[in-house]
């Protein structure tokens, strides 16, 4: 049962890195244009789209600001936690 608490874990842990990553990646002013960086934006883009669009549903923009990510983040934070606890009470 310890390995697939940590597997979880590890799964959760690397989800959120990539939405970190995500975030990090909207300051950048202009899309890539190499191959291999346009790949990589596009990799983090489309990985994340689909959770983040959930909250942008939900949360308004202030603006130019968008604190759907960090709610997202929150709410991820959240879940591997709870998640986390069940397996370990199973």
């Amino acid at each position: 049962m310890d390995v697939l608490i940590d597997y979880v874990n590890a799964v959760f842990t690397v989800f959120l890195a990539v939405i970190f990553i995500r975030i990090l990646l909207s300051w950048v002013p202009r899309r890539p244009t190499g191959r291999v960086t346009t790949a990589l934006w596009n990799f983090f883009h489309e990985s994340t789209e689909w959770y983040l669009r959930l909250f942008r549903r939900i949360i308004p923009s202030f603006g130019m600001f968008d604190f759907s990510p960090i709610i997202a983040l929150i709410v991820l934070y959240v879940a591997n936690g709870v998640v986390v606890r069940v397996l370990q009470a199973l």
